[in-house]
């Protein structure tokens, strides 16, 4: 038995800059983990079944995420001819689901890694993340585990280091459809491109207060339809009396980033009773990362 984490994200800004043949959308993204993990636990069984037990009821065992990445895996496992092992997967969601935070994908990438190492399929790093964009865009970046400049549909990954700053994440309680997001009308698809060299060089500039400066020329596409829901644009007048707010990926979540500990944990007290505020720090190496290369044979 083994237990794993499966960090959340933050987006800290997100452009569409076009659309392929297929639908798919073309992205420039750059993202960060946060300290807000769910927890993964892995028991082997003695027969070949995929049981997941989430602690969110809302999830069925055909659409959860682990259970695919598992199903996959054991694919793998008949392609190169090794024995098919089965496996009792406890979920315990801390992630919140529908808030962009990415922790469906997530558990997922966990899920490839750890079984990856328990079933000893001897899969690398690249094929991994290969088999996890079946599961999903940001299943990639997970499995790679460290912060990224994010370009394509979301498997372009370029390792970037940025300032690992506390922040709150604030999330309104409400559950956007990732799906109904990216076909909205007034989407913006069109975003020009900008260059990892110019990005970085934002980066570099100062932070005053624990504001975003060097995001003053991004931003988040889906900001301005998920504003039109109610409780979200009370969440981003709440966080915008202390700095600059953003929406994370395509759910409801948004964050600031704070000049210290003790001001995020000010700002999360005084929350509104109906949200949920998280104190997290951002980081750009998974913890998922250490574990994989502790349990590597």
């Amino acid at each position: 038995m083994q237990t794993w984490p499966a960090p959340a994200k933050l987006n800290l800004f997100l452009h569409i800059v076009g659309q392929r043949d297929d639908g798919y959308h073309l992205l420039q993204s750059a993202i960060q983990f946060i300290d807000l993990c769910d927890e993964l636990t892995f028991v082997p069984r003695s027969d070949t079944n995929i049981i997941c037990i989430n602690s969110n009821h809302n999830i069925s065992q055909q659409e959860d995420l682990c259970a695919k990445a598992a199903s996959l895996l054991q694919e793998c496992m008949l392609e190169k001819s090794l024995e098919k092992q089965g496996i009792e997967i406890h979920i315990n969601k801390k992630i919140p689901i529908g808030a962009g935070l990415g922790g469906g994908s997530s558990d997922a990438a966990t899920t490839l890694l750890a079984l990856n190492q328990m079933w000893g399929c001897g899969l690398t790093q690249q094929e991994l993340e290969r088999m996890g964009v079946a599961l999903g865009a940001d299943v990639p970046i997970f499995i790679r585990g460290q912060a990224s400049w994010v370009e394509g549909i979301g498997e372009k990954l370029t390792p970037i280091t940025l300032d690992e700053p506390w922040a709150v994440v604030v999330f309104p309680e409400v559950h956007l459809n990732t799906r109904q997001m990216f076909a909205d009308r007034e989407l913006t698809r069109n975003s020009a491109p900008i260059k990892i060299r110019d990005f970085l060089q934002m980066c570099d500039r100062p932070m005053d207060s624990g504001k975003l400066s060097y995001l003053e020329n991004t931003q988040n596409a889906f900001e301005p339809i998920a504003r039109r829901h109610p409780e979200i644009e009370r969440a981003f007048q709440y966080l915008g009396k202390f700095s600059s707010a953003r929406l994370t990926g395509s759910g409801s979540a948004l964050f600031i980033t704070c000049a210290s500990k003790q001001q995020a944990e000010e700002i999360t007290a005084s929350c509104a009773k109906n949200f949920t505020a998280y104190v997290t720090k951002r980081i750009n190496v998974s913890p998922v990362i250490s574990l994989n290369e502790y349990n590597s044979p």
